[in-house]
């Protein structure tokens, strides 16, 4: 039986032992601790206000706590919802009251799980925060809106954590495993890409869990043939108790799956559409890339046939990054099955790509005059504007005139199919073309716009 390390040198979790200690060394969060953001504002000015810090586990709400109390010089201290209530509220009011008037110190109360505090209990805190004797930092992984009283909320400064990306669970898991003072470096611990990549995966954007998980599979490490200790694929589905997909992230497996995906949204296929959308989820694909490809669907093979597909696409994205993992991925996959069971159309995709390849031709063609925007009077007198009729000064608002340079006249890119709503615009532009040609040529119509010039 091979021996196995372990990776303990004390009983303090890995979690606990790589806490970042500055905001330097903090990962994630980019839009609160750039440089030119917020708290790195605040730290500069030695200055923290009331603040909520919203967002889902493991993305460090009591890490960025413990360093703005530690960097402001207030004395922090950690108060759970869930375990003490307005008691231990009055002592801690108590304790700051003294320390105030013996020393001048401020005190950080942070409020972990704050959102489980009912009215009464958040109502304690009011007069304190008001008055300055203690600065509130709570943190919730429910929306503040609802669960934090409006009196309280109205004091403090919301700030919103996103979950970790895959780049940031992967700084946190490697300088877990180089840190030989806090960290598993003293262990030399090899751990194979297909075993950190499934570590990433489950941890769901969640820098706790992945180094939970890390640790428990640094636990059942056997020596590689090398002699080092080696946490391998099974080693790390061990540990989470959970198998990984056939799945790689950039490669052939990737392609393959949303090209299914792609093409059973193309078919009309929901079925097959919400399969290969499930797989990819289940493998661990990013979710804000998922919801990107139907974005670009529902223009390309959807197009003006339901020009709601577009916004319901849309709409998906920003539901599941304010919802994130599991609920926001119920909108795409709502997203999924509209758009497979929608009209189809790529009139939309072959326009463009017809125009493109017709400038490409042609180059820069100049702006007709009559189209040009004539904001001075030497741009009046050489002709810009000249002749140009307001539609809106028009019967039906339709006027005959050329928008296109001379080269290109009468071409026409856009063909609208005789499916959905495009039915209705194909219909719309027939007649508006019979009446233009009617204005054009009274005598008779000359026939509506013909194929782009070749």
């Amino acid at each position: 039986m091979p021996s196995k390390v372990s990776p303990r040198n004390h009983t303090t979790p890995l979690a606990e032992r790589m806490r970042p200690r500055t905001l330097d060394e903090f990962v994630g969060q980019e839009h609160l601790v750039r440089e030119d953001r917020l708290l790195r504002q605040l730290q500069r000015e030695h200055y923290l206000p009331s603040l909520i810090l919203w967002g889902p586990p493991g993305t460090g709400k009591t890490t960025l706590a413990r360093i703005l109390a530690r960097e402001s010089g207030a004395e922090f201290v950690f108060f759970s919802a869930v375990l003490s209530g307005v008691k231990e509220i009055r002592q801690i009011v108590e304790q700051a009251g003294r320390r105030r008037a013996e020393t001048g110190g401020a005190t950080v109360l942070f409020v972990d799980e704050i959102h489980r505090f009912n009215k009464s209990q958040q109502d304690a805190f009011l007069p304190h925060v008001e008055s300055g004797l203690l600065t509130l930092i709570g943190a919730t992984t429910e929306n503040p809106s609802f669960q934090v009283i409006a009196p309280l909320l109205s004091r403090c400064r919301v700030l919103v954590l996103n979950p970790l990306t895959r780049e940031d669970l992967r700084v946190i898991v490697e300088r877990a495993l180089a840190d030989r003072e806090r960290g598993l470096g003293s262990l030399d611990l090899a751990l194979e890409p297909a075993a950190l990549e499934h570590l990433l995966t489950m941890a769901d954007g969640d820098g706790r869990n992945a180094l939970n998980s890390l640790e428990i599979a640094a636990s059942l490490a056997a020596p590689g043939s090398d002699g080092r200790p080696a946490i391998t694929l099974a080693t790390v589905e061990e540990a989470i108790q959970r198998k990984s997909l056939r799945y790689d992230m950039g490669g052939e497996e990737h392609y393959n799956l949303i090209s299914a995906l792609h093409k059973s949204l193309r078919d009309s296929d929901p079925d097959g559409a919400l399969y290969w959308l499930a797989r990819m989820l289940a493998a661990g694909e990013e979710p804000l890339y998922l919801a990107r490809r139907l974005i670009r669907f529902a223009s390309e093979d959807i197009g003006n046939a339901d020009p709601q597909a577009l916004t319901v696409a849309l709409n998906a994205r920003e539901s599941y990054h304010l919802l994130g993992t599991p609920e926001g991925e119920l909108a795409l996959v709502q997203a999924t099955l509209y758009l497979a069971t929608a009209p189809k159309s790529n009139a939309v995709y072959v326009a463009f790509g017809q125009v493109r390849r017709d400038i490409e031709r042609t180059g820069s063609l100049p702006v007709p005059m009559h189209i040009r925007n004539a904001p001075t009077r030497l741009m009046k007198e050489i002709g810009y504007g000249r002749g140009y009729r307001y539609a809106h000064d028009e019967e039906e608002a339709l006027v005959p005139q050329e928008h296109l340079p001379p080269e290109l006249q009468d071409a026409a890119w856009y063909h609208p199919t005789n499916r959905g709503y495009e039915a209705v615009i194909k219909d719309r532009l027939t007649k508006w073309r019979e009446i233009l040609n009617r204005k054009k040529s009274p005598a008779g119509p000359a026939g509506p716009k013909g194929e782009p010039p070749r």
